[in-house]
């Protein structure tokens, strides 16, 4: 198994990603590739005493920045270490691409340079998000397509199914569409129409689900455009983080509350670890050829190494082979 990471895609790139390389190459069974100048990750991992021993560097002279034109990756921005490293892909020199880079690049490279497996609309880029029930919920489109037609939308409860069966464990997911209201007649005609195609499929679909009933853990797959999926990811990012802040600050408050805190102290850890984002990684963009992680813009080594795990456990358990299967099913 063979996983490249951008070495230069997000907000503490080179470090982050050098660093998040290094722990990678210490937990996981895989050969890690970091995609950059060369020169340059070799100064910052000598600066900052990270060993690369173990690490193979895939040089590339220019970096993608995150206000460039996405489309220019295929054109003016081939020598950039992200479309280097989907060219690794594509070529067979790397199983999977681990980014944080910019999100429209990302997907401009999954889907020009990777390709769609055959049959699929759009890929989608598709968040796995934490629960109060415990189990975590897939939520796509979560940013890559603004707009999506009736079908596509379908398609994203068929993929997103398939992903959370082989890759998180779960035995047939339950499939909910996102909306104003339960009734199948709520939302707008595109919302409508992929009621009734959602409902008339194979699916465990569940109907409709209201966004305040999404934390609670009302389905596993949860289908949206882009737009809507990428504004409730942002909310709950927030929202996690403002609660932690004011419980924080309630702890902190008195010599009881202190007393409180140190012995709620476990479970709080458990509390904190279940709502960070580090922990899981990034997105997968489902519906390519070969396995792609986005990773938050703001990740850090800890981040960088667990995407690079999403990466292997996605490359490992088949998924890009199962959603091919999946998709040609429905077309016979």
């Amino acid at each position: 198994m063979r996983i490249i990471i951008d070495a230069f895609g997000g907000d503490n790139a080179p470090l982050s990603n050098i660093e998040g390389a290094y722990l990678a190459t210490k937990e996981y069974d895989a050969d890690i590739l970091l995609c950059g100048n060369k020169e340059k990750i070799e100064k910052c991992a000598k600066e900052n005493n990270i060993p690369l021993d173990n690490i193979e560097i895939v040089h590339a002279d220019d970096i993608f920045d995150i206000h460039d034109d996405p489309n220019l990756l295929l054109k003016s921005k081939k020598n950039t270490s992200l479309a280097v490293a989907f060219s690794a892909v594509k070529e067979g020199k790397a199983d999977a691409v681990v980014s944080a880079g910019s999100s429209g690049a990302v997907l401009m490279g999954g889907t020009f340079i990777v390709k769609r497996i055959k049959g699929i609309k759009r890929p989608a880029f598709a968040a796995v998000i934490p629960t109060a029930s415990g189990n975590p919920y897939m939520l796509l489109d979560s940013g890559a397509n603004i707009d999506c037609r009736a079908d596509v939308l379908e398609q994203f409860g068929l993929v997103g199914s398939v992903y959370m069966k082989n890759v998180m464990g779960v035995e047939n997911p339950k499939v909910g569409l996102l909306n104003i209201g339960a009734e199948e007649t709520k939302g707008g005609e595109t919302l409508v129409e992929a009621y009734q195609k959602l409902k008339n499929s194979s699916l465990n679909f569940i109907g409709n689900v209201e966004p305040r009933d999404v934390p609670a853990g009302a389905c596993d797959v949860v289908v949206c455009d882009g737009f809507s999926g990428n504004i409730v990811l942002k909310l709950t990012e927030g929202v996690a983080l403002s609660f932690m802040k004011m419980f924080k600050a309630i702890l902190l408050k008195n010599i009881v509350s202190k007393i409180a805190a140190l012995l709620i102290k476990s479970g709080l850890k458990d509390l904190k670890k279940k709502f960070d984002y580090k922990e899981l990684g990034g997105a997968p963009l489902i519906g390519v050829r070969k396995p792609v992680i986005k990773a938050h813009g703001s990740s850090d080594s800890k981040a960088i190494k667990s995407a690079v795990k999403q990466a292997i456990l996605f490359a490992e358990t088949g998924v890009t082979a199962e959603i091919e299967n999946a998709i040609k099913g429905v077309e016979d």
